[in-house]
């Protein structure tokens, strides 16, 4: 008797084997080294420069605008001014103060600054010495 054999499918072309009939080798589909880099991310690279603008100082100045914070500014020459920041802007802000005319401040020339409750009550004082240059004794007379 001869073997029976079925016609082929249209789907296939007429030489090919269908798949669940395949035994051999299957060949490995390996992804381009390109695209695996770009799936993986920036794992491996350097972190990308922080934002220009993180909007902290426009906040710190709002809050002490709104609550008429008084303040202590230094400048660079050594002068401490006091009062409370009205307006601010990129490069001065102006400082109002009591019983004195109020002052508009270019940035550069402050030093820091820091909020009038911040100060020590008690400042330090210096050790008075002898005039001989030596220290004075604890018991004091």
């Amino acid at each position: 008797m001869a073997a029976v054999r079925k016609p082929p499918s249209p789907a296939s072309p007429a030489g090919a084997r269908e798949p669940e009939s395949e035994l051999g080798p299957r060949k490995l589909i390996r992804p381009a080294l390109s695209d695996l880099r770009r799936d993986m991310g920036p794992r491996g690279l350097r972190k990308g420069a922080p934002p220009e603008q993180t909007n902290a100082e426009s906040f710190y100045y709002l809050k002490q605008m709104q609550a008429r914070t008084p303040v202590v500014v230094l400048l660079v020459d050594g002068e401490e001014l006091r009062g409370w920041i009205e307006w601010y802007d990129k490069d001065a802000i102006k400082l109002n103060r009591e019983h004195a005319p109020n002052l508009l401040l270019q940035k550069h020339a402050i030093k820091y600054l820091y909020k009038e409750e911040e100060e020590r009550p008690f400042r330090r004082r210096k050790v008075r010495s002898e005039p001989d240059g030596a220290p004075p004794e604890a018991g004091g007379r």
